[in-house]
């Protein structure tokens, strides 16, 4: 079954993301969802109840809500336009959490563009009957769980009717020591080298018995190490000398792990700045700046709700991002898209001592949002809505052939 007339409509990511961030208590939600999942034919009640458990931090259970989802019905209609429908836009997707597929929602709320999202696990590929669509866009995130996935859907868009977007086997290249090989050569980048270690050879170096220089080229402490297909910094950590490593493997259960040389990027004011770019069509957008004491810099815990000086700095760079930071680094941004070759790219960086710009990680499923408070920050609506503007032209554009 794909669709079902007797359920409630779908609640969406988006609209679930907005009230966990506004404060909501989620609890009574999902009470309701599990009754109605227990007398729905369809799947919206079940994938709602999913996305409350991701958001309350149960991901185990969630995904196992998900796949029940996915298995009662793999296509979803998440509310998305304020009108009239000038564009329908259909999304594959693959199971996981919210970081396994680039979150259409948050880019498409209240707009003039009709979202459809099909989903697809190697159980279950690309159903026959799909909705009528402008454009396709391949929204399944790179990672070592969903390569055998994109390989699937690649062969499945090959001639496909009508323009796609987010080819996957550019998205097959995302993996971190892989984008590190496309980009780490490429004018005005400073993207220090990545190699994916099986846990025996970053023991040997925990244990001296061989050189960090043996599996790393510039390996020089301090390091930084993470689990393969780890994201949000979960895991992550810098490694100061093989004593810190041997610490740190005695945590990690992991077979494989990505390291990289850590470089400092603090500013001559002591503090390390964190910007989240998005590449739309080859255009760069600035969607948030993270300003922090600690390396490690997540827009949540970088205290730019309680900081008006870092809220006013942020203000001040969305205001001349396009003839400041976009004009100083148009070379790396035209370099960056020409070689990853994806339509719609996420890039987390910052800056070196020397100008360069350092790239941290870049991937199609970065989280971009306008769900932040408006009263702390009402800088950030005018710039979202630029975002968003792009990212409907380009789908525009690609109707009309010009992609």
């Amino acid at each position: 079954m794909q669709f079902n007339e007797h359920s409630e409509p779908l609640i969406g990511l988006a609209k679930l993301m907005r009230m966990a961030y506004s404060g909501c208590d989620l609890a009574p939600l999902g009470t309701q969802l599990i009754e109605r999942a227990e007398t729905e034919t369809g799947g919206h009640a079940l994938m709602d109840l999913s996305t409350v458990l991701q958001l309350r931090g149960n991901r185990d259970l969630a995904l196992s809500m998900q796949a029940q989802a996915i298995e009662t019905q793999q296509i979803y209609s998440p509310p998305t336009t304020a009108g009239p429908v000038n564009i329908r836009l259909l999304a594959i997707m693959g199971e996981g959490d919210l970081m396994a597929n680039t979150p259409l929602e948050f880019l498409l709320e209240n707009s003039d563009v009709a979202l459809d999202i099909v989903y697809v696990t190697q159980g279950l590929p690309l159903p026959d009957n799909l909705p009528d669509h402008d454009v396709l866009f391949v929204a399944i995130a790179q990672s070592d769980r969903n390569m055998p996935l994109l390989k699937q859907i690649d062969a499945a868009v090959a001639s496909w009717p009508r323009p796609v977007l987010n080819r996957p086997e550019r998205i097959a290249l995302m993996s971190r020591n892989e984008a590190c090989l496309l980009l780490k050569s490429a004018p005005g980048v400073e993207m220090p080298s990545t190699v994916r270690v099986a846990r025996k050879d970053l023991q040997q170096v925990a244990d001296k018995e061989q050189p960090l220089s043996g599996i790393l080229e510039d390996g020089e402490f301090p390091i930084i190490v993470r689990p393969v297909d780890s994201h949000a910094g979960k895991d992550l950590d810098k490694i100061e000398d093989s004593d810190a490593l041997l610490n740190y493997l005695q945590d990690m259960p992991n077979n494989e792990f990505y390291l990289s040389r850590f470089i400092d990027y603090r500013g001559p004011d002591g503090l390390f700045r964190k910007y989240r770019i998005v590449l739309i069509d080859g255009s760069p957008f600035v969607c948030h700046v993270g300003i922090s004491e600690h390396w490690m810099i997540h827009y949540l815990n970088a205290g730019m709700a309680e900081s008006a000086e870092k809220r006013a700095e942020e203000e001040r760079f969305m205001r001349d991002f396009d003839s400041g930071f976009a004009c100083k680094h148009a070379e790396a941004f035209r370099a960056i898209n020409e070689r990853v070759g994806l339509d719609y790219l996420g890039i987390d960086c910052g800056e070196t001592a020397d100008g360069k710009l350092l790239i941290f990680e870049v991937d199609s499923c970065m989280i971009i949002h306008a769900i932040d408070p408006v009263d702390i920050f009402p800088y950030k609506q005018p710039q979202m809505n630029k975002v968003f503007a792009a990212f409907r032209r380009m789908l525009q554009a690609a109707m009309q052939g010009l992609i």
